[in-house]
């Protein structure tokens, strides 16, 4: 994790990438939990038999958005900024689901600070290349341009 104690610092750092997560396992409990919050029941994400006879996969998979839904975590664990008091979500430029997510699959983000504008009051308003790598795959799981307010 990097550390940086005020915007400032984060701002230095527009064109680098910040950093890798370790790997985190998607399980079918997380994919069943996800599907419950949306309601989203396709029998792709929670039928397990009809996944093993119907799917390309032979497993479910997560939804995509389950996968997006880890990038705060994510970020969480990627860094800190000493200064700030509280971070909110604003949108995204660009998002794609690039690879399917099978249950069980360790996935991990790997982002860089692609811009960061000054956001009035106090805050910086950054935008982050988000790339959701699947272990011992080569074709991410999902690629995103994620932007989030932080406020001092």
């Amino acid at each position: 994790m990097q550390t940086f104690p005020n915007l400032a610092s984060l701002k230095s750092q527009v064109g680098q990438e910040i950093g890798t997560t370790p790997y985190m396992t998607v399980t079918q409990e997380m994919i069943n939990d996800f599907a419950k919050a949306t309601q989203d029941f396709q029998w792709i994400h929670v039928d397990v038999e009809m996944a093993k006879q119907h799917s390309p996969f032979k497993t479910p998979v997560a939804h995509g958005f389950l996968t997006l839904s880890l990038a705060p975590k994510f970020m969480a664990d990627l860094f800190k900024v000493e200064s700030v008091k509280m971070g909110v979500n604003y949108g995204a430029n660009k998002i794609r689901f690039t690879s399917a997510v099978p249950s069980g699959s360790q996935v991990r983000m790997r982002a860089s600070l692609m811009e960061a504008e000054g956001a009035k009051p106090s805050g910086l308003r950054i935008t982050m290349n988000c790339i959701f790598e699947i272990e011992g795959q080569e074709k991410p799981a999902c690629v995103a341009e994620l932007i989030s307010m932080l406020y001092e």
